[in-house]
């Protein structure tokens, strides 16, 4: 407690320039818990950069903690490119506009060009913003889809997409030799603003970002005329005036905003989780569908890269999509139509994560589509573009997507698309509108042709050092021991992650995995079934990825059961 009251005397002296600061810390003087709390470690900065609640200490989102990463992160660009440029934006978070403010102050203190956004911008913007200005840097000022309290700052590198494992470690390794009140330089907004050193991102640009979207249309002008409504709820957060606008431009007329969700608000009154994978979050649309009757929902998350949707039942109620789902009709409709108009490019390539769906695999064997697996996390989607684009052939790459709700058509930006999501969602409903067929139709013929595919995630919490000693034991456990059989399934293929190989276990051949170290163990089972185990990198947790598959939705449930139950007894949980 020695250390943390020294911090907290250190702030009192120092942290002078927030009143909110000035009279947490006065409120909590003396308690010793609050201070313990605030105190007691630093936010860490990794490759989704930093997430935390909103607040006074060294463990809190503020000002203070923003400008030491901030100059952590000019460091590192002025070490690495001699000079440079850095792209900010922020979302409807508490504070998100002073942090972006504070974050150019710094980086214009250290001699680098910032470009930042008049207004709250989605993450895919500030992508498309990274690669536009030729930037080194990017900083996204969101804490996603966490609750009102929390804030972030997820940062970038000069591919547009975030900030990989070196980049990051390099990033805190600077960070950490900083006194955040002594070595940060920070400038002038308003003479740093004149000098041009900052400068505001002219409306143009967010015009030729339309245009981008827009060029993933796949069939163009199908939704002129399909006589469809959409009920679309932004959550708060930035998405309303792009989903909008690209809804209008391919002639989606009829759309009815959630009223309560559609202005910016950081305190998301309404879904206290403001996460499109949550069905609280999207009651307020559910209810005014049931009113409504459109077509489709459509909610975006608060930093618009993510969307989920509902779509009409056969009883006229609505049915909730989950992202796997969304993921396979999209990947579908993009296959399928492509191929009908003799478009598909030679070679195409389809990008999901090794917990995504297997029923991509099906649909990508069915339209001669090479399927590319990645680790969890949409920047390693963006690299396997990166990738096809140093070769030359981007073109191939057609979707990529990721279960919880993150999808990107085109090249244009590095990490998940919300807008484009969203325009693509509403021209394959008009799509098959005009055909007679709903997407609960739509999604229910897919399990009928290929099987049901249900995959479910489960997490377990083990608190303390103690609890992360017993998910690194588990690990090492199933690492030496492989089951032969999960729920009576046979154990067929084994990928390990972190050793880097698959071996399939029916001809005991193995090879070399070349996708990055990752704690993550796949247990591939006869029927295509699946059990994946991965303790989380920002939790106490550890987590079942389970593949079930059944001729119904019935059938894959009770595997699912079986499979999750024998598992448990596998790890000892």
């Amino acid at each position: 407690m020695i250390k943390e009251k020294a911090l907290y005397d250190i702030w009192c002296e120092n942290a002078t320039e927030d009143k909110d600061l000035i009279e947490e810390l006065k409120a909590i003087q003396g308690d010793e818990e609050a201070i313990r709390d605030r105190f007691y470690t630093a936010l860490k900065f990794g490759t989704a950069g930093l997430r935390g609640v909103i607040g006074a200490g060294t463990n809190r989102m503020n000002i203070y903690v923003v400008r030491q990463a901030t100059q952590g992160l000019a460091n590192y660009v002025l070490n690495k490119y001699g000079k440079g440029a850095v792209a900010i934006s922020h979302d409807s978070r508490i504070k998100a506009d002073l942090f972006m403010i504070e974050a150019a102050k710094v980086l214009a203190a250290n001699g680098i060009k910032v470009y930042i956004t008049t207004e709250l911008q989605p993450t895919p913007v500030l992508s498309y913003l990274v690669r536009y200005f030729k930037c080194q840097a990017g900083i996204m000022v969101t804490a996603s889809h966490n609750p009102a309290k929390y804030n972030g700052y997820k940062a970038y590198g000069e591919d547009g997409c975030q900030m990989t494992d070196a980049a990051a470690a390099a990033v805190y390794d600077e960070i950490q030799k900083l006194d955040m009140f002594k070595d940060v330089k920070t400038a002038d907004f308003d003479e740093a603003l004149k000098s041009g050193m900052i400068e505001y991102v002219d409306d143009s640009v967010y015009d030729s970002y339309i245009e981008k979207v827009l060029e993933q249309q796949v069939n163009p002008g199908i939704c002129k005329g399909a006589g469809m409504k959409i009920v679309y709820t932004p959550l708060n957060g930035c998405g309303n005036k792009l989903v909008r606008r690209v809804l209008k431009e391919i002639g989606v007329d009829d759309v009815v905003i959630v009223k309560e969700q559609e202005l910016p608000d950081g305190n998301f009154t309404t879904c206290p989780y403001p996460n499109p994978e949550i069905k609280e979050a999207l009651q307020k649309g559910l209810e005014l569908c049931e009113k409504e009757q459109p077509d489709l929902l459509l909610a975006t998350d608060p930093d618009a890269d993510r969307v989920g949707i509902a779509v009409r039942d056969y009883d006229g109620s609505y049915r909730l999509i989950t992202g796997n789902e969304d993921g396979v009709m999209l990947t579908n409709y993009i296959l399928s139509c492509k191929k009908e108009a003799g478009k598909l490019p030679e070679n195409p390539v389809v990008v999901k994560t090794i917990v995504t769906t297997k029923l991509i695999n099906k649909l990508c064997e069915k339209y001669g589509c090479e399927l590319k697996n990645v680790l969890t996390g949409f920047k390693y989607i963006g690299e396997v573009i990166l990738g096809l684009e140093q070769k030359g052939e981007e073109d191939r790459y057609l979707f990529g997507f990721e279960e919880s709700y993150g999808y990107l058509a085109g090249t244009y930006v590095r990490d998940k698309d919300a807008v484009v999501a969203s325009m693509l969602v509403a021209e394959m409903t008009a799509y098959y509108r005009k055909q007679g067929r709903s997407l609960a139709e739509v999604i229910d013929g897919l399990y009928d042709e290929f099987g049901f595919y249900l995959n479910q995630t489960f997490a377990f919490e083990f608190e303390g050092a103690s609890g992360m000693q017993k998910m690194a034991d588990m690990m090492t456990a199933v690492r030496n021991d492989i089951p032969e059989a999960v729920g009576g399934y046979k154990v067929v293929k084994v990928s390990d992650y972190q050793l880097k190989e698959e071996t399939d276990l029916l001809t005991g051949k193995t090879e070399k995995l070349t996708l990055p170290t990752s704690n993550v163990i796949a247990l591939h089972l006869e029927g295509d079934n699946a059990v994946i185990i991965r303790p989380s990198g920002t939790e106490p947790k550890i987590k079942l990825y389970v593949t079930a598959v059944g001729k119904t939705k019935d059938e894959a449930l009770e595997v699912c059961k079986t499979l999750v139950d024998s598992a448990k007894e596998i790890l000892g949980l």
